[in-house]
């Protein structure tokens, strides 16, 4: 069900109601359920307005799993996982999607018209017709099955799908998806072991699911959706894919206390009656007066207009005299619902009252005796037919209209009187007007106007029932398209609502209830002349053409589609002859079945065969248990009864992580405008929460006494935790003074944090006060909120994850770990001192646990870097050898595969045109109809390339590049503009004439009697559409990407050279670069495990977390992007998915002790279905490591580096892209063959770096080594410093040939023990303000470097100074 614009307006009235979907921060979830329809919609008709789109059956499969699989791993629910289709609808549902039906399929032959009138060729395959997504076609029937398989295939092999239950309740099963849902949650709600603190999640786009979630009052409750961006145009592209698809979280938890705000006011008036969840009861009826897919709106009550604020108005004047509340747990209470609609019935007289003004300056104007002309020739027209006392009870009833409204006139002169009178009589006539128009009927009768009221109150009572108990009747349905006024929905409270329950129409009986004829090839084929044939009974309900009407709306889909209803039994009538003509599958299809119940058991093992082979491979060694609930399960399994009233629960002493509350900072509430919620600023009233100052006033040595060095909440309402580093008050500053790589927390009064205190510079005071600007700015214009005066704000560390790290005696703790990002944050949105929830985890206490026998582990350290194996015991033992790598498999790459850039005054130069024209046509001209002095409309088309976009600051790679200081265009450009200037050579003069104007016109382009303008302006967008730069994506200009020659050519060397794949796990310390080669090491992720890659864009983003690398990876696989490559082998992964092969080839390898054996383990797989995936481990932030178990035989392996010979050996031109660095050549493990191996070696968690912006000078000493010295700011103190370094280094070095037991010596710098390469310089991405951080590649210059703490990390790949790991002989 739908409530249109409802999502928008809610969202912002309560700005703080969603947050933007991010992996590192992402609260758990118990359970997931998903509203299939939206996803089967979104990969199968993503773009209405392109006619020539078409796509196979199989893609739409594969892009739904693909759909599946995102959004599984993005909430990773633990207990259920639940999948639902929609079913057969309730007959009051029927309508509505009847009515969307007809439309859809009128507008798809529509735009096909048009698009034939212009001349356009369409493909000749038939186009998908979205119709088919509905319960009882072929195409759903083959859905279902694919369901099926993808269901086996994932629990047979995906091990994080492996510790849910999955259900299917599939389209044979009745019901519309998202109630199907909730009739599960209800069920479950009643069960006696119900957990009261289970964490749901639900998706989907129907904004009524924020009614749907609050109906169940679980405290822990979030709405998984796209990104709705307004104000677009209509044929923009939609995104598909789901890696590229934004999502958003609205927090149902913040929602109740959103409501409890709205209505605070009604504290003042019930006092102790006052009930939140009652409260919240009642907010969810109101909203039904808006209309939905059930009912219609009532009249002029409109979202867009201000509806939903009059009715909660009205609702606060009224409720404390009605001596009760409106809904009772989906019980409407008809005496006060009465008194309710009595009051807002004032709303259709004030609206009138409106109209009235306007109706009696016309009649001033041209002396009518009707003000309201259209309402008395209505009635001179009934009049005429009519007999006397026909007319007379019509005069009483029109009287009866407004008799509980009449206005008596004691104490009002003789004007005024007959003024009110005048308007009494209008009114009557207004009303009249809207039922003889819209409704059809000849006389308004007090039995018509009862039985309007009757229907309209029995649709609020079904749907209240629907939502809380489920369909209580599946043949109801409200008879027509359009409601009563308020002011006639009277005498209701003595009404007797009943309803029957009946039975759900069968599949085909709903196909022929709600397709249109022109999707007639979705019926079997017995059935189709019933929708054509002149001599079927039901020809009537299948009209060619029909009108809509928008009834007070503004865009087309809102409109009332005019069809008429169909009749239940004539359609039965009329499909019985024709039923025993259905073939054996359609009959099959023709059925309702039971929700399937899914789980994995381990000890079923049978092979599951596949419909689609071609695509999708049997599933070889199917280990999946499949039953039902209960054997058979009937339909009403899961009905709660209607008495039933959910216990409710107390959870405000606790927080639950993810899960954000209004609760734990004082503040108070105001209603204003200006919040940015959606691109741009509200249309209506923001609620804005003003945060109370602080009594005592906040002083910074006792703030810094309190929080530095201790964990605290920062980001409220969204909480995420965060280690205070810093405190400042604008002057003086508190940091802490830790060595280069520790990150402490200082929680005992044992243990107090090491402190420096210093004074802030003039440049320093400076960037706190653009802090505290930029902070409360970013509170007030997203979130709404007030954050007032800031006198301290504190400097933190976001928490990224946690992980094991090895203690002594074999014992190993869970440890957190914070970002090295410092981030301000105001000290009066901090939250500290609260009691929060964290699930509980898998804890290992020894390397025992942690690393039982069999358990696949991933080699970080030297001298198997990336090297995958199998954990055969934790005693001492040989490592194990690793081949010689082969070198040498790929000749050099050579310059000519770069594009080179050049500025626009170059280009211009040798097409001998001004650069104006060379940056004009390079982005968008427009050309309209008529000339300049006489347009004609304002129909304009784009002529431009579209290479440039200023304000999206957006490049197109291989075309354009934006630098500092200007655009820079690629050869391909100047191709591109020669060829545009020889075909259209005026359309370059007029626009050279004329550079001041926005828009050129075709009449002054082509003024001669004998130029068709349009034809032209056709002929030039119709070149452009078939030139390859028209279907080139576009990329942002912060991102640093390779150009597609160098992509394909990375390719073709792939295909050359074909490499075993491994596993591996990322190393923290690990720095990317564009051209590095990379191995994915996550497990459930769309990119296979083990799968290679290589780096070929890097994504900047202002914190370190949101980093993103594209990865060209070497092999396809299902889900893959068309990354600028020529198949869907792309992907775009954070740091904390991959593992950097080349970095492992320019770090300085040491050895390490051995605490694990490890033994060779065969290559994983790379194809997306293979049965024998090696696991891996769970990378997600918030979890522990969890130990993957692999079954069956090790085998050899090799480690080969030959792609990273390739990818070294490649070249890029300075002008286009950064050299990256020749790598440093491993040290010969041969001493090392038999050396030990440290927990440490071994790739535990995902850790997230960040970028550094200084200067590092490096020394080659005589022995090969590479000495890299500490990051400095100027190239005098690298030098120094590095050679200081390289002193060092040789002394111990040498010192390490005068013993004979080796030792682990590490200088004061930090425990990994890995050099960096190299930094490369990046320009500043344009727009970006200089003391604001920026992460680009590891090793680029982002701009300005803030001042840290002077003990804190400094932001970076690697800390201040670099370690160097030696053995030292005693």
């Amino acid at each position: 069900m739908g409530v249109p614009k409802f999502y928008r307006w809610i969202s912002e009235r309560y700005p703080c109601l969603s947050e933007v979907v991010k992996e590192h921060q992402i609260p758990e979830f118990d359970n997931l359920y998903l509203d299939m329809n939206g996803i089967i919609h979104q990969c199968s008709h993503p773009n209405d307005e392109d006619v020539h789109f078409r796509i196979s059956e199989e893609k739409i499969f594969a892009d739904i799993f693909h759909y599946l699989e995102v959004l599984f791993r993005i909430i990773k629910p633990r207990k259920v996982f639940f999948m639902a289709v929609d079913g057969v609808a309730p007959r009051a549902k029927m309508n509505q999607q009847r009515g969307r039906r007809f439309r859809s399929a009128k507008e798809a032959e529509d735009k096909i018209k048009k698009a034939l009138d212009k001349g356009e060729v369409l493909p000749t395959e038939a186009r998908f017709d979205s119709n088919c997504i509905t319960p009882g076609t072929d195409f759903m029937a083959r859905l279902q099955e694919q369901l099926k398989y993808f269901v086996h295939n994932k629990l047979s092999t995906d091990k994080l799908w492996q510790n849910v239950r999955v259900y299917l309740s599939g389209h044979e099963t009745p019901g519309e998806g998202e109630h199907k849902i909730m009739e599960f949650i209800r069920s479950e709600n009643t069960m006696p072991d119900h957990n009261p603190n289970t964490r749901h999640c639900l998706y989907g786009l129907d904004a009524d699911l924020i009614m749907l979630g609050l109906t169940s009052h679980e405290p822990n409750f979030s709405l998984l959706r796209e990104e709705v961006r307004f104000g677009g145009k209509k044929s923009q592209k939609r995104i598909t894919a789901p890696e590229e698809t934004t999502f958003h979280l609205l927090h149902l938890s913040l929602m109740r206390e959103y409501i409890d705000y709205e209505f605070s006011e009604l504290r003042n008036h019930i006092g102790c009656d006052y009930d939140l969840e009652r409260i919240i009861d009642d907010w969810i009826l109101m909203g039904f007066l808006v209309g939905n897919d059930f009912i219609p709106h009532l009249p002029h009550l409109h979202i867009s207009h201000d509806a939903l604020p009059l009715l909660y108005k009205t609702y606060i004047s009224v409720l404390p005299s009605l001596g009760g509340y409106l809904n009772e747990n989906g019980h409407l209470n008809l005496r006060t619902f009465e008194k309710y609609l009595e009051k807002l019935a004032e709303f259709d007289r004030e609206h009138f009252s409106e109209v009235f003004v306007d109706l009696k300056w016309f009649e001033s104007k041209v002396g009518n005796k009707y003000l309201n002309e259209a309402a008395g020739l209505a009635a001179e027209k009934e009049a005429a037919s009519k007999d006397a006392n026909k007319k007379e009870d019509s005069a009483l009833c029109l009287a009866a209209l407004t008799s509980s409204d009449k206005v008596t006139g004691e104490g009002k002169g003789d004007d005024e009187e007959e003024e009110d009178d005048m308007f009494e009589t209008e009114f009557r006539q207004y009303k009249r007007t809207y039922y003889m128009t819209k409704i059809g009927v000849d006389v308004v009768s007090d039995d018509f106007l009862a039985q309007q009221a009757k229907c309209y109150v029995e649709g609020i009572q079904w749907i209240l029932h629907y939502y809380y108990h489920g369909v209580q009747s599946w043949s109801w349905y409200y008879p027509y398209h359009y409601a009563p006024f308020l002011s006639d929905i009277r005498n209701i409270s003595g009404l007797k609502l009943t309803f029957d329950l009946g039975k759900p129409f069968m599949p085909f009986q709903q196909l022929l209830a709600v397709l249109p004829a022109a999707s007639k090839e979705l019926l079997p084929e017995a059935y189709r002349h019933l929708m054509t044939s002149e001599n079927s009974p039901i020809i009537e309900y299948y009209p060619q053409d029909f009108k809509t009407d928008l009834n007070g709306k503004q865009q087309e889909w809102e409109a009332v589609v005019l069809i008429p209803f169909i009749d239940e039994r004539c359609l039965l009538a009329a499909m019985e002859p024709c039923n025993h003509k259905l073939t054996k599958e359609e009959k099959a299809r023709n059925r309702h079945t039971e929700c399937a119940v899914y789980s994995y058991d381990h000890e079923t093992d049978y092979a599951y065969a596949s419909q689609l082979p071609q695509l999708f491979p049997d599933i070889v060694d199917c280990i999946v248990s499949v039953g039902y609930r209960t054997e058979h399960i009937p339909m009403d399994a899961w009905h709660v009864p209607l008495d039933y009233v959910r216990r409710p629960v107390d959870r405000s002493a606790l927080y639950f992580c993810g899960f954000p509350t209004l609760q734990h900072i004082k503040h108070k509430v105001s209603k204003k405008i200006g919040v940015v919620v959606f691109q741009q600023s509200s249309r209506g009233e923001n609620t804005i929460l003003e945060i109370l100052r602080s009594k005592e006033g906040d002083v910074c040595d006792d703030v810094a006494a309190q929080v530095l060095g201790k964990t605290v909440f920062v980001n409220w309402p969204h909480l995420e935790e965060a280690r205070i580093v810093a405190v400042s008050d604008g002057d003086v500053k508190f940091c802490l003074e830790e060595p280069p790589g520790v990150q402490s927390v200082y929680d005992r009064p044992s243990t107090p944090p090491p402190t420096k205190i210093t004074c802030l510079s003039d440049r320093e005071q400076k960037d706190w006060v653009k802090d505290v600007q930029g902070l409360t700015e970013h509170f007030l214009k997203r979130k709404g909120i007030v954050v007032n005066e800031t006198a301290v704000v504190l400097y933190g560390q976001l928490l990224t994850g946690r992980k094991y790290v090895p203690k002594a005696n074999g014992v190993v703790e869970l440890e957190k770990q914070w970002s090295k990002q410092v981030l301000p944050f105001a000290y009066q949105t901090v939250v500290k001192d609260i009691k929060a929830f964290y699930s509980s985890m898998t804890c290992f206490k020894s390397l025992d646990e942690l690393f039982p026998p069999t358990t696949t582990v991933f080699m970080v350290g030297n001298p198997y870097y990336g090297a995958m194996g199998e954990v055969c015991d934790q005693s001492s033992a040989s490592a194990v050898p690793s081949k010689p790598p082969n070198r040498g498999l790929v000749p050099s790459q050579d310059r000519k595969y770069c594009v080179k850039y050049n500025p626009g005054y170059v280009l211009a130069s040798r097409l001998g045109i001004t650069s104006y024209l060379v940056s004009r046509f390079s982005g968008s001209i427009f050309i309209g109809r008529g000339s300049k002095k006489n347009p004609c409309g304002e129909q304009r088309a784009n002529v431009g390339l579209n290479l440039k976009f200023n304000k999206k600051n957006e490049e197109v790679p291989g075309y354009t590049k934006r630098t500092e200081k200007e655009w820079v265009y690629s050869a391909a450009v100047e191709e591109l503009l020669a060829e545009y200037l020889d075909r259209f050579s005026e359309v370059f003069n007029t626009v050279s004439r004329n550079s001041h104007d926005d828009v050129f016109y075709e009449d002054d382009i082509w003024p001669g009697l004998d130029q068709n303008g349009a034809e032209r302006v056709a002929e030039i967008t119709s070149w452009l559409k078939s030139h390859p730069v028209s279907s080139v994506s576009r990329a942002s200009c912060d991102l640093q990407v390779l150009d597609t020659a160098i992509v394909e050519r990375i390719e073709e060397a792939v295909e050359k050279t074909k490499v075993t794949l491994t596993s591996f796990k990322p190393d923290p310390d690990a720095e990317y670069r564009l051209f590095d080669r990379v191995v994915n090491t996550r497990e459930s992720f769309t990119v296979p495990l083990g799968l290679r890659g290589t780096i070929i864009g890097i994504k900047g983003a202002e914190r370190e977390a949101e980093v993103l690398y594209e990865v060209l990876f070497d092999e396809e696989f299902a889900g893959g992007l068309n990354i600028r490559c020529t198949s869907p082998r792309g992907y775009r992964l954070p740091p904390c998915a991959l593992i950097n092969l080349s970095h492992g080839a320019r770090v300085d390898h040491t050895s390490h002790k051995l605490t694990a054996i490890v033994k060779p383990q065969p290559a994983a797989a790379t194809n997306f279905n293979s049965q024998r995936q090696l696991g891996g481990l769970n990378h997600s932030p918030r979890s522990p490591f969890i130990p993957t178990q692999v079954r069956g035989q090790p085998h050899s392996f090799s480690a080969t580096t030959e792609f990273e010979d390739l990818i070294a050996s490649l070249k890029i031109s300075k002008g286009s892209q950064q050299t990256p660095p020749p790598p440093i050549p491993p040290q010969a493990p041969a001493s090392q063959s038999d050396g030990p191996l440290s927990p440490q070696s071994f790739a535990m968690v995902s850790h997230q770096r960040q970028r550094q912006s200084s200067l590092v000078c490096q020394v080659k000493l005589s022995n090969g080594l590479m000495v890299h010295g500490p990051q400095c700011q100027s190239e005098n103190d690298a030098k120094e410093k590095a050679a200081f370094f390289a002193l060092q280094r040789l002394v111990q070095h040498t010192h390490t040939h005068t013993h004979t037991h080796a030792h682990t010596h590490t200088l004061n710098l930090n425990e990994h023990g890995y050099a960096p390469g190299p930094l490369w310089g990046m320009a500043l991405p344009p727009h970006h303000h200089q003391n604001q951080p920026f992460y680009g590649a590891a090793g680029t210059f982002p701009g300005a470097a803030r001042h840290q703490p002077a003990a804190a990390p400094p932001i970076g790949s690697h800390n201040q100074f670099i370690p160097l790991q030696v053995n030292v002989d005693v």
